[in-house]
């Protein structure tokens, strides 16, 4: 392919950009909970078991999206599905703040983890499927960088909103009824993957159309032989296919279910939804905790932007290594701080957590899985490493109240170490370099 010209540079960011803002949703969406989880639960009484279902719900909501996820994304296209995915996150946040009781407030959760899991789904694989190989890091992880940019904005949001009164719980939830509008009126702008309309939709024509937009400088020729790599991929895995399960894609999937496992086994969404109240188990009292919540916002954006700028020269293995590194020197020093009670290190180990986790595993599970799997099985490959990602996600905010109230907090974090230490181990002998690579090269490589 030609190189892209700056018109069509500007034209592809603007794309990614609309389209990775269901990220942002999503980091709003799954963390302004944990301004208001201690609230709720006085408010309503709640048990220790029913509030871990409260606070998991739009998770459980999120893993049923996820599986869902590859259907409305091959059927309806990637398009109209993420426009959807911002009228359930606006149902969701208006719901949320009006809530009566808590089972309301558990639907209302479930409905906005529904977008979550599907933006999952849509949102990364729109971006790969729009991007030239070597920008396809930077332009897919931008949906990364929104996730992070919404955890800050909710963190921001709820120290704001925090002393405003009673109900300022209903603002934190309801608040994000307005970036979700936005969002979904932008997505009516941005045209539709040329791999789902020639090899999904079998519209030539109008793939052709969109390739040309991406390629403007590319003459007729050039465009139909884009065109026809892309069918003759379409057409091969159809020949092929036996389904996600097939043994061709045995090694795409297991590097989907594994690099999705590891992400949540390091505790990364039990940290981010419980900040507070972990900050507090120091010493820290609740407007500090909330404040200090902000800051753990700041230094997963900045590093956010580290990882997208390397992870394009450097590749997703080097990230990898170096995310696995810091995790396990920030949560080895964790658990040894709540064991000896030198709780003053436990927040800076907790930012060194959030920036190994940025620049690693954060900057490269959405862009890794998205480009692992061929044409025809990408939004099912998509959907299991979604699902893979949200099943533990749930899991552990559900049990995490138990276990920190069962278990002393450096047993818990000393667990996260543990596995961190396998997860270097399976970068070390199984993930392979995808940095710079067509997608049909990669498919090649990997046998599928």
């Amino acid at each position: 392919m030609p190189a892209t010209p700056p018109t069509s540079s500007s034209r592809i960011l603007y794309w990614s950009v609309v389209s990775a803002l269901a990220g942002f949703l999503f980091g709003f969406d799954t963390v302004v909970i944990s301004g208001a989880e201690k609230t709720i639960q006085e408010l309503w009484e709640l048990s220790d078991t029913l509030h871990g279902i409260a606070m998991a719900s739009a998770l459980y909501g999120t893993v049923l999206g996820s599986v869902i996820g590859g259907w409305p994304t091959d059927r309806w296209g990637r398009r109209a599905t993420l426009t959807w995915v911002g009228v359930l996150y606006f149902v969701s946040a208006v719901w949320s703040g009006l809530a009566p009781e808590v089972w309301s407030l558990i639907i209302a959760r479930f409905i906005g983890g529904l977008g979550v899991g599907v933006s999952t789904v849509a949102a990364p694989l729109y971006i790969a499927e729009i991007s030239p190989p070597e920008r396809r890091g930077r332009l897919a992880g931008l949906f990364q960088f929104n996730i992070v940019l919404g955890i800050l904005a909710a963190f921001l949001s709820n120290y704001l909103l925090g002393g405003i009164g009673d109900q300022s719980w209903r603002w934190m939830l309801g608040v994000e009824a307005f970036p979700a509008l936005a969002y979904t009126v932008l997505c009516l702008g941005i045209p539709e993957s040329p791999r789902w309309l020639i090899v999904r939709k079998r519209n030539r024509a109008a793939g052709m159309g969109v390739l040309q937009l991406i390629q403007p400088a590319a003459s007729r020729a050039e465009v139909e032989a884009a065109a026809g790599q892309i069918a003759a991929a379409g057409a091969e895995g159809r020949a092929g296919s036996a389904g996600l399960w097939s043994p061709r894609l045995r090694r795409p999937v297991l590097l989907a279910f594994l690099i999705a496992f590891f992400n949540q086994l390091s505790g990364i969404n039990a940290v981010l939804y419980f900040a507070p109240r972990i900050l507090e188990l120091t010493g820290l009292g609740t407007q500090a905790a909330l404040l200090q919540s902000v800051g753990i916002g700041v230094a997963n954006l900045v590093f956010t932007f580290v990882g997208l700028w390397l992870i394009d020269h450097r590749g997703r293995r080097a990230l990898l290594y170096l995310g696995s590194f810091g995790y396990i020197a920030s949560l080895g020093l964790c658990s040894w701080a709540f064991f000896t009670g030198h709780y003053g290190i436990v927040p800076a180990c907790i930012f060194a957590f959030i920036a190994a986790h940025a620049v690693g595993q954060g900057a490269v599970i959405w862009v890794f899985i998205s480009e692992i799997f061929p044409d025809r099985s990408r939004a099912a490959g998509q959907a299991l490493g979604s699902f893979t990602h949200w099943i533990f996600a749930a899991l552990l905010t559900t049990f995490f109240p138990g276990m920190v109230s069962a278990f002393a907090p450096g047993w818990v974090f000393l667990f996260f170490c543990g596995m961190m230490v396998l997860q270097l181990l399976w970068v070390r002998l199984m993930v392979p370099e995808t940095k710079g690579l067509a997608l049909e090269e990669i498919e090649r490589r990997l046998g599928a």
